[in-house]
């Protein structure tokens, strides 16, 4: 198919989609987002207002449209040329966001080509805040790369709210939401009694795939304030961006630049784990405290199970500190076998038992890890341990895609101390 051709199918599936959520007409002043192109539209029917709505292309032949009705009721749609549906039929598609819990969505075949379904409220802001939507349909995954999704709904919220109070007469452009004006300053308002002030958190990642995938714990990344930046040791910091976290099993996914190049990877361990196996953990403990390399230590898996019997974790000994968190654990053939997610917490064990802990640190297991980086649809390689390796040598062979994470985070101060 020649690119002139290409451009108009997807000009015209994408009108279609616009056009048939109501047998529209427009579109009526615009929006423009990133790649997304809309407006407003009216029924061709009466002639009323119908809806706002937007669109987008993707390279494997789909259309994305995102849009909410006179009756705030929000929509997503699919197209594409290739589809073949009866108008009118039903079906269901499951929609996950950042490897979140899946979503059922209802759908309504409007044309051939082109599905519907309405996007409950809190399915929407999951959507505005994505950067990573898989939609699976009749068995088939559908993968969509989500950008500028927040200023998108921002403006097609706007866009409703103003042909609603202004009409179609005065439509504009949507992007462009007006501030809410501030309110004078009260004279008799007393000074804030707190302010937040910036403070600095790292940890560990390591990278699991060629398209520079990153794996760490969702307590690295979770409240960070601004860019997110990792960098192998000895060199330039690179930014980040989060593409799905996990909180309950404490997972977070990354992605470099596609401009950034690693020259390996880390590979899965495809095999069991015993209790009394040694494992070696990597990562970067008290930065700017200790050294800027990356440090190593070495012990056992204590357990397969970790605190109060939860058998998504490994307990280990092997020793970590603040700021391993997120490392790789590997076995003694450099495999990962865990994610380092953190140590008993020492303090509180010795007001409860007058005890002191030692040597009792857990990591995630590799088969949590895998189902969170399948549900992120991300291309990793397992591996069979094959003939130990000294420590030195998966040390080494670890710099290549062990990153130190970092980034900026705030927290509340009370002004009146």
């Amino acid at each position: 198919m020649n690119m002139w051709l290409k451009s108009s199918v997807v000009a015209l599936v994408s009108q279609a989609l616009l056009a048939g959520l109501a047998h529209a007409a427009g579109p009526f002043g615009t929006i423009r987002v990133g790649n997304w192109n809309g407006g407003a539209y009216t029924n061709d029917s009466t002639g009323a207002f119908s809806h706002c709505a937007a669109s987008t292309p993707y390279a494997n032949g789909m259309t994305l449209l995102v849009g909410q009705d006179s009756n705030n009721a929000w929509l997503l749609g699919f197209a594409n040329s290739a589809f073949r549906f009866k108008k009118g039929e039903n079906l269901t598609i499951d929609v996950t966001f950042d490897g979140q819990a899946e979503v059922r969505l209802f759908a309504t075949a409007l044309s051939e080509v082109m599905v519907s379904a309405v996007l409950p409220t809190n399915v929407a802001r999951a959507f505005q805040k994505a950067s990573l939507m898989v939609a699976v349909a009749r068995g088939t995954p559908f993968q969509f790369s989500l950008t500028s999704t927040a200023p998108l709904i921002a403006a097609v919220t706007n866009c409703v709210t103003r042909v609603k109070a202004d009409g179609l007469d005065k439509a504009g452009d949507f992007t462009k939401v007006a501030a809410k004006p501030q309110a004078a300053p009260d004279k008799q308002t007393p000074p804030p009694a707190a302010s937040k002030s910036v403070k600095s958190q790292s940890g560990t990642g390591f990278v699991v795939s060629a398209s520079g995938h990153i794996v760490t714990n969702n307590h690295v990344v979770n409240g960070c304030v601004g860019d997110i930046k990792g960098n192998l040791t000895g060199e330039a910091a690179m930014v980040l961006r989060v593409v799905s976290t996990d909180a309950n099993n404490d997972l977070a996914l990354l992605q470099a630049p596609s401009t950034a190049t690693f020259k390996d990877f880390a590979r899965i361990r495809d095999r069991s784990f015993r209790a009394g196996d040694s494992v070696v953990a990597i990562g970067f403990p008290y930065h700017g405290l200790l050294s800027s390399d990356l440090r190593v230590t070495t012990g056992i898996v204590s357990s397969l199970s970790g605190m109060r019997n939860d058998t998504r974790f490994l307990q280990i000994s092997a020793p970590v500190q603040p700021g391993n968190s997120g490392g790789p654990l590997f076995d003694t053939t450099g495999q990962i076998v865990g994610v380092v997610t953190g140590k008993i917490p020492g303090l509180r064990i010795v007001a409860m038992t007058g005890d002191i802990p030692e040597n009792i640190n857990f990591a995630i297991k590799t088969g949590a890890l895998r189902d969170f980086l399948d549900n992120s649809v991300v291309p990793y390689q397992t591996a069979e341990p094959k003939g130990e390796l000294k420590t030195t040598d998966i040390a080494t062979n670890a710099r290549a895609y062990t990153m130190l994470l970092s980034c900026n985070t705030t927290e509340q101060v009370d002004a009146r101390r």
